[in-house]
């Protein structure tokens, strides 16, 4: 099942003495909050006022934040996003919905385990596939031949050493 309100990214300081905070995104990269309106936080949601990128981070303000004292109150915060709010181009999805979805080997159709983790790395994300065995397969197209999250299923091209 999936998840309405997805882990967006983390408050991770304060930006300015006008109450702006600085968020760490947990998305393909910064540019995917620009058009949001809202995020929640403590399960309330929160209007953006205004958002910009700096140095891979995202600063934002938001409505009712006025002060550095109101914005040191956010430090280390999660931020949500309401999936409705967004939407994904075909062949996309959120990296939490793959999580716990059944892996399957493309070729055999033998079920390999469940994605348990998604680590991220400089070069691409790794799936970790738990089951008879660890698995740690690259999430890039060479290797994940499909992401079925409707069906609940990764299907997989195992090579030599995995």
């Amino acid at each position: 099942m999936q998840k309405k309100y997805l882990e967006a990214g983390k408050i991770v300081n304060t930006h300015g003495i006008r109450g702006e905070v600085k968020i760490q995104p947990w998305a393909d990269g910064p540019e995917f909050f620009r058009g949001l309106s809202r995020l929640f936080i403590d399960g309330k949601a929160v209007k953006i006022i205004s958002c910009r990128t700096h140095k891979g981070c995202l600063i934002i303000s938001l409505d009712g934040i006025f002060s550095i004292d109101d914005a040191i109150k956010l430090k280390n915060k999660v931020v949500f996003i309401d999936r409705d709010d967004v939407s994904l181009p075909d062949g996309s999805y959120f990296l939490q919905d793959v999580i716990g979805l059944r892996a399957v080997d493309d070729e055999t159709g033998d079920v390999l385990g469940t994605v348990e983790e998604i680590l991220p790395t400089p070069a691409n994300d790794v799936f970790v596939i738990k089951g008879s065995r660890e698995i740690l397969v690259p999430a890039v197209g060479e290797f994940i031949k499909l992401v079925d999250t409707e069906n609940g299923i990764v299907k997989i091209k195992l090579i030599e050493g995995m």
